[in-house]
């Protein structure tokens, strides 16, 4: 049974999901081949003078917190031509869906609020839609992006910040990462973390909707 609520002061069990290796598998080995046959720009060269150089995880930060920002800085560093349209075909290639990670959301937004909690950057955000149809349907407009929110996890504003938007307490809180330093930044602002596991490149789905339906019935 879940835990009543107290008259007083009301509250909502918030369930956040981490998108990349835990609702869709993202394959940078896919992904870089094709941004390179798009732009016409060596793998190399992209992965040396964008990723390497760090200029993503900055993207992530909020440095550039529009997808246009993000395009112009992307295009200036390694010489590519690459376009809105473009960053979302190579992105979608290189995602696969994980069915049992998406049916663990579908069985928690049952049971509370949902949302997906992402470091990831700007185009991210405006093109979640159209990647993952199946995922914005469960959780509407509760995609929160770590460009939009201007930190990364494993940072503890982030999940501060997630908390605020829903009103929600972290003993309320439910959050599943593949990441073992991002479900540990969750766990020091006394959130209810959560790992998925993952076993010979295949992820372990069947404990993370176990791990769900054992938060939703805590004493």
């Amino acid at each position: 049974m879940a835990p009543r609520r107290c008259s007083e002061e009301p509250w909502v069990d918030l369930y956040l999901f981490d998108f990349d290796e835990t609702l869709y598998d993202y394959d940078f080995r896919i992904r870089l081949p094709s941004l390179s046959v798009l732009t016409g720009v060596s793998q190399y060269r992209l992965a040396k003078d964008w990723w390497a150089a760090g200029f993503e995880k900055r993207a992530e930060a909020g440095e550039w917190s529009t997808s246009e920002e993000y395009l112009a800085e992307f295009n200036r560093q390694t010489g590519a031509r690459l376009t809105l349209e473009g960053w979302r075909e190579t992105r979608m290639l290189a995602s696969t869906r994980i069915p049992g990670s998406v049916d663990a959301l579908r069985t928690a937004a049952t049971l509370g609020t949902v949302g997906v909690l992402t470091n990831n950057p700007a185009p991210f955000a405006e093109s979640f839609a159209i990647m993952a149809p199946d995922v914005a349907e469960l959780v509407g407009e509760n995609v929160l992006v770590s460009s939009g929110l201007g930190v990364r996890k494993p940072d503890a504003e982030i999940y501060r910040l997630a908390m605020d938007r829903f009103g929600a307490s972290p003993e309320n809180t439910f959050f599943t990462d593949d990441s073992a330093s991002n479900v540990a930044g969750a766990d020091a602002v006394g959130i209810h973390g959560y790992q998925i596991e993952w076993v010979k490149n295949e992820p372990v789905t069947d404990s993370l909707l176990a791990a769900v339906r054992a938060f939703a019935e805590r004493a």
